[in-house]
């Protein structure tokens, strides 16, 4: 069985998923709030500790060709690459564009769902559609 955590990464919000690849289902975990401009470093470590994933998952808003690319993408990278750098794990990028828009959706299905937790559901869906993507 392979652990993962899911980020769907914001400049307000981060929200974080858990999932594996035996049943290829992710859980929506929290969302976390930058300190300041960075990342919540230490509560990301938080839950690498807690979790021990084999691999990160974070979330892109990949354009389609010939469109603009999103102003926030440079900054996920970014992300990305300090998770890496961080974590000395593989982070894998993924196309994230509607996954906001689904979130919200299932949001409005199931009221359980807060508006802080919006972005933990998002980052839910990242992993969930790494996973299918990436049956083993």
């Amino acid at each position: 069985m392979t652990t993962l955590l899911g980020f769907d990464f914001g400049l307000k919000h981060i929200g974080v998923a858990a999932g594996q690849t035996i049943t290829a289902t992710a859980n929506p975990l929290t969302t976390l709030t930058p300190v300041g401009n960075k990342p919540d470093w230490a509560g990301i470590e938080r839950l690498i500790r807690e979790w021990q994933p084999d691999a990160l998952i974070v979330g892109a808003p990949f354009a389609d060709p010939g469109y603009a690319e999103s102003p926030l993408l440079p900054r996920i990278r970014r992300f990305a690459r300090q998770l890496e750098g961080r974590f000395h794990l593989p982070v894998h990028l993924i196309d994230e564009r509607l996954t906001t828009r689904e979130a919200e959706s299932l949001r409005g299905e199931q009221k359980y769902f807060s508006s802080g937790k919006i972005d933990a559901l998002s980052a839910a869906l990242i992993l969930e559609t790494w996973l299918h993507e990436n049956d083993e």
